[in-house]
């Protein structure tokens, strides 16, 4: 049975509120464990463009998004490192307002370092459960961005790094496919 708490005194200080709680209820409660806070995509909650829809954006919400999405990769879509930027030859595919949501993913929330892919690549390799849909779609963006990075690059140490990331993604969106 609980019991009722005590009625504490608006105006009183935070010694007085002290004074009339029970000390059980003074303790803070105890944090998640670690896992709660791990995630796979950390930017994707803290988009910088302020707007409450941005908070862990996704384009894939219906059949009729997975076959856009696939339209614009085989349209030549670029996802550029260093200006964060990603460009869609196809300007009517371009246009689209539903693209929005794609180029925030690709722009504010995808990592773009190596050593940030490499972070990502051991979490997925530590992965026991199938990824959520919406860390499935970042992962094949990842994947997507990784071999256009190792594409542009000439340095064969460079080239040899990002091979390995391009292949430990692929292995990462395999397995998810697999049937368990």
């Amino acid at each position: 049975m609980h019991q009722p708490l005590p009625l504490v005194n608006i105006g009183a200080s935070a010694a007085q509120v002290e004074d009339q709680l029970p000390s059980a209820q003074l303790e803070p409660d105890p944090l998640p464990p670690p896992q709660y806070f791990s995630t796979l995509y950390p930017s994707a909650y803290r988009i910088k463009r302020g707007t409450y829809l941005l908070i862990n954006p996704t384009f894939q919400r219906s059949v009729e998004d997975v076959k856009l999405l696939f339209e614009i990769l085989l349209a030549g879509m670029q996802i550029e490192g260093e200006q964060h930027s990603m460009l869609i030859p196809d300007e009517e595919l371009a246009s689209l307002r539903s693209v929005e949501k794609l180029e925030v993913i690709c722009e504010d929330v995808l990592p773009k370092s190596l050593s940030d892919i490499r972070r990502l690549t051991a979490g997925l390799a530590r992965r026991q459960q199938p990824l959520s849909w919406q860390d499935f779609e970042r992962t094949v963006l990842t994947l997507v961005y990784t071999a256009q990075t190792l594409a542009r690059l000439s340095s064969q140490q460079q080239r040899e790094a990002w091979t390995d990331a391009v292949i430990q993604l692929f292995r990462a969106v395999q397995k998810d496919l697999r049937p368990s």
